[in-house]
């Protein structure tokens, strides 16, 4: 009997696949999981996502000493052998608290594009994220999606449109794409105003605003900022955006705008609060706010009265 040699098609694999369950494929599919050395993984260049020392920090070291870490990090291998962290920053520095030596990963074999748009992706949604870190965050995958033959435009007109980058990015965040203009427009801020929106202290749309005045106008208006104690409202930065791009906004203008009445800004009357609980002891701030204003009421009446008798 003729024997036959067997050809390799190539094909073992998906001719395997056949024969397995949807579970099995699963596993067939699913990528392979190392133990790496952390001291050769390097942050993603350019990270733009904080990771703090804090109170979740420590919850995460808790629970990796208690468990290990249960889900992998993602890095990429670089051109000189070493490797970028993807995603896992956070999982990496509590390992490195921890005095743990290896993390288990995934090698993704991606572009510097796709690394970046992998990067942005698996952060953005991650809960209590700053401003700067949404910014930042659009920005680098706007741009990678550009360098992959996107479009995107930022200042060209107030709509974008359908197909365009920005879309593209709102639609995977629940954001418009104007939205994600203008959190990428936050970039464009100096440090010191950009750690002021984190911190709260200037609102988002004044920020955007800001975000068009130059360099020179933006230290300008720190400076203001901090000499004068005070913020601008949206009111004021449209002001000193017109006069910028005019190329007529001072110091003294800008101090001008800034000094004007905020059209919410009401006077207030305030008192120190040890001072009051010793006339409204056992009682809370509201109920203390509730006696003054009944206090206040008698005393409005009680002068009517005797203004009616003379």
């Amino acid at each position: 009997m003729k024997k036959f040699e067997r050809i390799d098609l190539g094909i073992k694999e998906a001719y395997d696949e056949l024969f397995m369950n949807d579970e099995e494929r699963k596993i067939n599919r699913s990528p392979r999981v190392l133990d790496i050395e952390i001291s050769q993984i390097d942050d993603f260049e350019g990270h733009p996502f904080k990771v703090k020392d804090d109170e979740e920090m420590e919850k995460l070291m808790e629970s990796i000493a208690t468990y290990g870490v249960l889900t992998p990090v993602m890095i990429r291998e670089k051109y000189d052998g070493r490797y970028e962290m993807i995603s896992g920053h956070r999982r990496k520095r509590a390992c490195e608290r921890l005095g743990i030596a290896t993390v288990p990963a995934v090698i993704k074999e991606l572009s510097r594009e796709e690394a970046i748009i992998a990067m942005a992706d698996s952060n953005i949604q991650r809960e209590n994220m700053l401003p700067s870190e949404k910014a930042w965050a659009y920005k680098m995958k706007m741009d990678a999606l550009n360098r992959q033959g996107k479009r995107t435009d930022l200042t060209s007109r107030p709509l974008v449109g359908k197909f365009e980058s920005a879309d593209k990015i709102g639609a995977e965040n629940n954001e418009s794409g104007r939205q994600i203009q203008r959190y990428i427009r936050l970039t464009y801020l100096i440090p010191e105003l950009l750690q002021m929106v984190d911190d709260g202290r200037i609102a988002f749309r004044p920020a955007v605003d800001i975000s068009y005045l130059t360099e020179n106008e933006q230290h300008n208006l720190y400076d203001t900022i901090v000499r004068e104690d005070c913020t601008p409202s949206l009111t004021q930065t449209l002001m000193m955006k017109k006069l910028s791009a005019e190329n007529n906004l001072n110091p003294d203008k800008m101090l001008s705008i800034m000094s004007q009445p905020k059209a919410n800004q009401k006077e207030k009357i305030s008192f120190d609060a040890e001072e009051l609980r010793k006339y409204f002891p056992s009682k809370t701030d509201k109920q203390i706010k509730e006696n003054i204003l009944s206090l206040a009421k008698q005393y409005k009446a009680k002068a009517d009265r005797n203004r009616d008798v003379r």
